[in-house]
């Protein structure tokens, strides 16, 4: 896309001189009637430091431009604006009432380098801010079930200390939120791959498979039971790294991540409320999954030899006799989303696909479409480090195990913590489940095509 089809929506001086910083919003089309807006923050220097040159922009008039959010100097000036709820032309600057002032008394703001989508900058151990690229208008659910949540007290959201917002086309947009900095949690993706990597080298240190005996409901403790694949599994010894000797790994982390799903969505039905599906809207949903599935099966035609029963389990979401209660969900809940600290499991994140227009972001759903989102994260956080593995076909049932066993710890604490029992709604749940891998399908078709095979073989097996 040529470089002429940019255009500057929004130009604004946050601060002059020597380093001096603009925001800008620049719109480019990304399709046919689709016009995008993106938040750029240029940092202006005469002599760029040796540590920001892989910031740069390029030069103007001598002047060095880059990206402002690399200095920290500049940084800080956000932060500042948060502090002293400043005006800036359109910008907003506000403060949580409740909220720490923070401006000068943390350490300079720095970018953490996991980011993708949007870019994160860490104050010290206290505060994070997340400044958004993409802009939507409309009210932004990251911010708006984040600050829901945490003024109702709940322990599941890291609480928001202030945001950065203007105006487009006559609604509030999002640019940046400032929350509370979780210091020392790690993210549940990061966990379960370490806890997968020491159960797939212990089976290439012994030279067989070591299959665990599942965890119990009731209590998260080991009782016998039987491999997936119908023989009777081996007890996996000496995991001295895991909290019950004899577990499998991740399994008491998985039951007490279930807990807090639950919580979680108890404190979005008390900030938003709940309801049951009408008629229209249930066969609204059938209609949906079907017509993803037929736009999946014409992207890959391998999904077709599923066909059948991918549509057999969605006209069953049809044919359910209770209600189905909807509320506001995350909508994009996995692994990654999550973190673990000393307070618990805390999810992250809830302005759901950005590519997924506002309103549906914002639609309510059935809760057990995160329950859904969770169980397909397991199956890949297991599977996705076997693509291309020389042992691949020896840690299959190890991987097998896992995912069950993970599965169902998470789905007892769930049903433990409140939420919906999973095993009691198994219809809607397979529904959405499936509904999760026929989205991976065309994910993985479009941007990671070695992963093609994780979200394809579960269907075949489901």
């Amino acid at each position: 896309m040529a470089l002429s089809e940019l255009a500057i929506v929004s130009d604004v001086l946050l601060q002059a001189g020597d380093p001096a910083m603009r925001h800008l919003i620049v719109q480019t089309p990304l399709g046919p009637g689709t016009m995008a807006r993106f938040q750029v923050l240029v940092g202006y220097r005469k002599a760029l430091p040796s540590e920001l040159r892989g910031a740069l922009i390029g030069h103007q008039e001598g002047v060095a431009c880059y990206d402002a959010l690399h200095d920290p100097e500049l940084a800080d000036v956000l932060l500042a604006g948060m502090s002293e709820q400043r005006l800036a032309g359109p910008l907003r600057f506000v403060r949580e009432p409740a909220a720490p002032v923070l401006a000068g008394r943390v350490p300079d703001g720095r970018v953490l380098g996991a980011e993708q989508s949007n870019t994160s900058l860490v104050f010290g151990d206290q505060a994070i801010l997340k400044v958004l690229r993409r802009l939507f208008p409309g009210a932004n659910p990251d911010l708006e079930v984040a600050d829901a949540l945490a003024r109702l007290g709940s322990a599941r959201v890291a609480a928001p200390y202030g945001w950065i917002e203007t105006d487009l086309d006559g609604e509030p947009v999002l640019l940046g939120v400032l929350s509370r900095f979780l210091a020392g949690a790690s993210d549940g993706w990061a966990l379960a791959l370490s806890a997968l990597q020491r159960l797939y080298s212990r089976q290439g240190a012994y030279g067989r498979e070591y299959l665990t005996k599942p965890v119990s409901p009731a209590n998260g403790q080991a009782e016998n039971a039987r491999a997936p694949n119908g023989q009777a599994g081996d007890a996996l010894a000496d995991l001295t790294a895991d909290r019950t000797p004899g577990a499998m790994p991740f399994l008491a982390e998985a039951r007490q991540l279930g807990l807090a799903s639950a919580e979680l969505h108890a404190d979005m039905a008390r900030a938003f409320g709940s309801r049951p599906m009408t008629a229209a809207e249930l066969a609204g949903l059938t209609a949906d999954m079907n017509g993803k599935l037929t736009h999946a099966i014409e992207m890959v035609p391998e999904l077709g030899s599923s066909e059948r029963r991918i549509r057999s389990a969605f006209a069953a979401v049809g044919e359910l006799a209770g209600p189905v209660t909807v509320q506001r969900i995350h909508g994009d809940y996995h692994l990654g989303q999550v973190l673990l600290g000393r307070q618990g499991w805390v999810a992250l994140d809830f302005e759901g696909e950005p590519a997924v227009p506002l309103e549906v972001r914002r639609a309510p759903g059935s809760a057990l479409r995160d329950v859904a989102g969770m169980l397909r994260s397991f199956d890949y956080a297991a599977r996705h480090q076997l693509v291309g593995h020389p042992d691949a076909a020896q840690l299959a049932s190890v991987a097998d195990a896992w995912v069950q066993q993970c599965q169902a710890a998470f789905r007892a604490g769930y049903a433990a913590g409140g939420g919906t029992d999973p095993d009691g709604h198994r219809t809607l749940l397979r529904a959405l489940t499936l509904e999760k891998a026929v989205y991976e399908v065309v994910y993985e078709y479009r941007h990671r095509p070695t992963w093609l095979s994780i979200p394809l073989d579960f269907v075949a097996s489901a």
